[in-house]
């Protein structure tokens, strides 16, 4: 079928990221670091939590799936170790 062109918006093949980080990693992240700072009452909880979101906005700028394919390795891990 020549002639025929299907536009597709760039948003439907790129992965949601927030804040450059995976949104699941994203608001794991933040749900870890607001249970740090209310409920242990410690300042400890915002450092380590911009830590972790540069950390992983690190990774998704090699592999935005980086979250995806780390879940399916340890899915897949005991079938391939010897």
């Amino acid at each position: 079928m020549e002639g025929f062109v299907i536009p597709i918006h760039r948003s439907l093949t790129q992965p949601i990221l927030l804040g450059g980080a995976p949104r699941e990693f994203a608001i794991l992240n933040g749900t870890v670091t607001l249970a740090l700072l209310v409920g242990l009452q410690t300042i400890i909880g915002l450092p380590v939590g911009i830590l972790l979101h540069i950390v992983g906005r690190t990774l998704a700028k090699g592999d935005p799936q980086f979250l995806d394919t780390f879940k399916r390795h340890i899915h897949f891990r005991p079938y391939y170790e010897v």
